[in-house]
C-alpha cells in the first residue's frame, strides 16, 4: 500500500556552535519528490528509511503517527529535521 500524499522534511533545529557546512538552516522546507537534491548528502542518506516507512504506508505511532524528527550524522552540528507526511487533497 502507498501513502496518499507528500513527503515533507524541514530544517527544525540546529544543536552546537558551527555552521551546516551544507547550509541548512532552521526553517528550511524540502519536498522529497522534487527537492532532495537540494539537502544535505548525508541528511538524505539518513531519511531514507523514514521516507520508505511513510511512502509505503507505515507510520510512526504515537500522537503524530505521520510525523518524526531525525537528525544528521556531524557531532559539530547536529542538524534537526522533521519529516512528515503531508496529505494530499481530494483523497
Amino acid at each position: 500500500m502507498q501513502s496518499k500524499g507528500k513527503v515533507r522534511i524541514t530544517v527544525v533545529d540546529r544543536l552546537g556552535k558551527c555552521g551546516c557546512h551544507r547550509g541548512m538552516r532552521p526553517g528550511m522546507t524540502f519536498d522529497w519528490e522534487s527537492e532532495r537534491g537540494k539537502m544535505c548528502p548525508m541528511a538524505s542518506h539518513i531519511a531514507f528509511p523514514y521516507v520508505d516507512i511513510l511512502r509505503y504506508g507505515g507510520n510512526f505511532g504515537g500522537d503524530n503517527p505521520y510525523e518524526t524528527t531525525f537528525c544528521c550524522s556531524d557531532p559539530k552540528t547536529i542538524i534537526v529535521y522533521k519529516i512528515e507526511l503531508v496529505k494530499e487533497e481530494n483523497n
